[in-house]
């Protein structure tokens, strides 16, 4: 038996799973990048036909995305693929690497399957997840989520080199305004600095052959003026799609647990409800027809099938996969099929928006 066939085994997987949850939380992540470099990693099962999605004129697999964050320098998005994910977000990138705040920088809530995070956009910088990428097989998704260095002049024009240097290679970019760990960043959401930055951004992809899809990232922790606002900004720019949401800096669903004082921002299973109260109010004000991406605390097959409920066109997780492990995507991918199979519906599309009012007024459930 090969020892990649022996990390597919259930057994080992479990195991695998528990060492890594003993080591300190960064460590743990380098030794999974490791880990899928060296093709450890299970391989999922095919996709069920009724999970095939066209998402930004793209064909997946399945609608279930890895979120930026975890493959941030493009080391092992053929893996992922591989896992059984429909599609791989690299990054956040910044033009120039930057080692990103001082560890420890990562830590666990595990009494409530969470994470805080104050990493600060640490990755080798454009150049390095270019070369990466460039070499990838056709047909595998990825998109390329974009930043601004923590020490720029000017946050946007490192949005618009990103632009620059992507727009060639990935299958969609993300403009990453919503990390609460690089000092200033989350200000690009206010109106006139979110018109002027999606102005440049679009101006910049226009003078690229290819008209690569671009989606904005933004964060949990906005209000309802926020909301109208950047709906409204969105709406008039003519960018793609959004992503709702990224981290927050709330811990009302966490207070008095473990690390839960640690600066930074907090996914993971306590960040469903906010994230998708808000994924359903931004579509309530973008219409039913927007592309919107579902991130946020998903964390088992039944809040993957609420995230498509509160109006995500697609999904991604992170977060879970640190106590749940890589074949939870297996296990979501399966649990999607059957929701569908139960409902009588034929596609995900159709399962898209079906409780958003309920989500965004604080009644959905899982």
């Amino acid at each position: 038996m090969a020892i990649g066939d022996l990390f597919r085994n259930a057994g080992l997987q479990k195991f695998a799973r528990d060492s890594l949850l003993k080591m300190e939380a960064e460590t743990a992540h380098r030794a999974t990048i490791n880990a899928l470099k060296l093709g450890l990693a299970p391989s999922g099962s095919p996709s069920p036909s009724s999970l095939v999605t066209s998402f930004l004129g793209l064909n997946l697999p399945n609608p279930i995305g890895m979120a930026a964050g975890f493959d941030k320098n493009a080391e092992v998005f053929a893996p992922l693929a591989k896992v059984g994910f429909g599609f791989v977000e690299i990054g956040t990138v910044t033009p120039r690497p930057q080692e990103g705040n001082p560890t420890p920088r990562v830590f666990r809530i595990p009494e409530e399957m969470g994470v805080i995070n104050r990493l600060g956009f640490n990755n080798e910088g454009h150049a390095a997840a270019f070369d990466r990428l460039r070499n990838r097989t056709p047909g595998q998704i990825v998109g390329v989520n974009i930043g601004a260095n923590k020490d720029t002049e000017d946050f946007v024009a490192d949005y618009v080199l990103g632009i620059n240097t992507f727009s060639p290679l990935a299958d969609y970019l993300t403009v990453n305004i919503s990390s609460p760990n690089t000092p200033g960043l989350r200000n690009l959401q206010a109106d006139e600095a979110l018109r002027r930055l999606l102005g440049a951004v679009l101006e910049a992809r226009a003078t690229q052959p290819r008209q690569t899809p671009v989606l904005l990232k933004i964060a949990p922790d906005l209000d309802i003026a926020q909301m109208d606002t950047i709906a409204a900004v969105v709406l008039a720019s003519g960018i793609d799609g959004v992503i709702v949401s990224n981290t927050t800096i709330s811990r009302d669903a966490v207070e008095g647990r473990t690390n839960a004082s640690e600066a930074g921002g907090l996914s993971g299973k306590p960040l469903f409800a906010l994230s998708t109260q808000r994924l359903a109010q931004m579509r309530q004000r973008l219409g039913p027809d927007f592309p919107i991406v579902g991130v946020g605390g998903i964390h088992s097959a039944k809040s993957a099938v609420a995230k498509f409920e509160a109006g995500a066109n697609v999904i991604q997780l992170y977060s879970a996969l640190v106590y749940g492990g890589l074949k939870m995507v297996d296990e979501i991918t399966t649990g999607l099929a059957h929701a569908l199979s139960e409902r009588g519906l034929a596609s995900i599309s159709q399962l898209t928006n079906a409780a958003a009012d309920d989500w965004a007024e604080g009644r959905g459930q899982i």
